[in-house]
């Protein structure tokens, strides 16, 4: 298990302490480029919950990312150990998928290489 970027843990943990705190951020982790926006895992959990909640076949589910089921859990006393993305796209070849921006999360010992910002994609 590596160790994680002191200063992105510092950076997830500034995103977490307000929950209208985002950063744009670009990250490789497994060999994937994922850019896009940081929030705080509660805002990233309600607003999956709430996508799925709309969806007939997926509407089970939506109860798992509720937001108050992560509080209660131990591993919450420590610091981020996750970046919650949204609007978020895995730059691959010539295309970024999905175009719109959809929701990730990564865990912050994967990430080998990162950066502030997000970058902005055209094929033109």
């Amino acid at each position: 298990m590596s160790k994680p970027d002191e200063l992105l843990v510092d950076i997830a943990t500034t995103v977490e302490s307000e929950p209208s705190n985002q950063m744009s951020l670009t990250v490789v982790a497994g060999g994937a480029v994922i850019t896009g926006r940081l929030a705080p895992e509660a805002v990233w959990r309600q607003r999956v919950s709430d996508v799925l909640t709309d969806s007939d076949r997926l509407g089970p589910f939506s109860g798992v990312f509720a937001p108050d089921r992560a509080s209660g859990r131990p591993d919450r006393d420590g610091p981020p150990t996750h970046l919650h993305f949204h609007v978020a796209r895995i730059l691959q070849g010539s295309i970024a998928i999905p175009e719109t921006g959809g929701m990730y999360r990564v865990a912050i010992e994967d990430v080998s290489a990162w950066t502030v910002g997000d970058i902005s994609y055209s094929d033109h």
